[in-house]
């Protein structure tokens, strides 16, 4: 059943001329009355029709692109791709599109929050990128958004996210998994079978899929992972760096460590040089992503390079329908193991 302006208005007990002006801010309004109208459109999830010019059609010509951290390179890539995408003609009456990077600072509230603005908004299209957050009652609160936002014709699109079936939404996802199994497997076959692993934060699905795949390869070659060999963090580089120190702490015998991603291998790299490590001599040092500056560090990161930019240009293309989605709407993305001097045999 539709939520009407009417709806908000018996549920805020005022009038819905009230309502009209707290939503379209073209009249003050007490502070606790526009909070009181404002708490309604939540608990109701009323939609906004928008500008008179956006009544006609069932979407605007708003694009919304949800990131972590714009500041990290692996969002910020992705970001310039699906915007490269999105910019330019071919909205409606052949006007420009707006895309608006909304930058939620890895927080579920602020992820609904935009989805919520975007669905009031009558976005065009929308697209999530980067891990997903797991947490039960969160993702159930995120599925049913999504589902609202599809039924209402906006194009939902996943890009570097796990698939959220039944809602609607396109997945393009990266083969976390895999990477991070080949990629260990090759710090294996070069001899290492003590190897350190510092993980990313735990409620990601990213920093999961990750250390699966290197569990995985440890476990068919019959190596006994030790606790002591896993540590979890931030995806940055003082996160790097501390986890480094304490994984040397915890077993000073290490030979290998494998990082979440290339900004936290960077900080490892850091905390093995100042502790007296040669890298690769003493401990080699593998990343993830191949962010730009992979291959100018010193020694050059070994890593599973991600195409993050085509994926991002394909999701763009995607959400305006200029391109067809992957058959059952779900496409896994696989990353490219790129070997460079940050790896080598360990020292006999």
């Amino acid at each position: 059943m539709t939520v009407t302006l009417a709806d908000v208005a018996a549920r805020a007990q005022v009038s819905p001329a009230t309502v009209s002006r707290v939503l379209n801010g073209n009249y003050p309004v007490a502070t606790s009355t526009r909070e009181r109208v404002l708490k309604a459109v939540d608990e109701l999830d009323y939609v906004l029709n928008g500008p008179a010019s956006a009544l006609a059609a069932a979407t605007s010509d708003l694009v919304g692109i949800l990131v972590n951290d714009i500041a990290d390179p692996f969002f910020g890539i992705m970001a310039s791709a699906i915007q490269g995408e999105i910019g330019g003609p071919g909205g409606r009456a052949g006007g420009e599109r707006l895309a608006v990077v909304c930058n939620t600072g890895g927080s579920p509230e602020r992820e609904l929050t935009y989805l919520t603005l975007l669905q009031r908004q009558r976005a065009a299209a929308v697209v999530l990128t980067g891990g997903a957050i797991e947490d039960a009652p969160h993702k159930a609160a995120m599925d049913a958004k999504l589902r609202k936002l599809a039924d209402a014709g906006t194009r939902v699109v996943l890009c570097g996210r796990p698939p959220a079936p039944d809602t609607g939404a396109i997945a393009l996802t990266f083969d976390n998994r895999g990477g991070g199994r080949e990629l260990t497997e090759h710090l294996i076959g070069l001899g290492h079978r003590r190897l350190g692993y510092v993980a990313g934060p735990q409620e990601r699905t990213t920093t999961r899929h990750r250390l699966e795949g290197h569990r995985a390869a440890l476990a068919a070659h019959g190596i006994e992972e030790d606790p002591r060999w896993t540590v979890h963090g931030r995806y940055d580089r003082r996160s790097g760096y501390e986890a480094a120190l304490e994984l040397l702490r915890r077993d000073p015998a290490l030979t290998a460590v494998v990082a979440a991603n290339d900004s936290v291998a960077l900080g490892a790299c850091a905390a093995l040089r100042e502790s007296g490590r040669k890298i690769p001599d003493d401990v080699s040092v593998a990343g993830f992503d191949d962010l730009p500056f992979s291959i100018d560090a010193v020694p050059a990161l070994t890593t599973v390079r991600l195409p993050l930019a085509e994926a991002g240009a394909r999701a763009g293309r995607i959400a305006m329908g200029r391109e067809e989605p992957p058959p059952g709407g779900i496409a896994s993305v696989r990353g490219e193991l790129m070997v460079r001097g940050s790896s080598g045999a360990p020292r006999v």
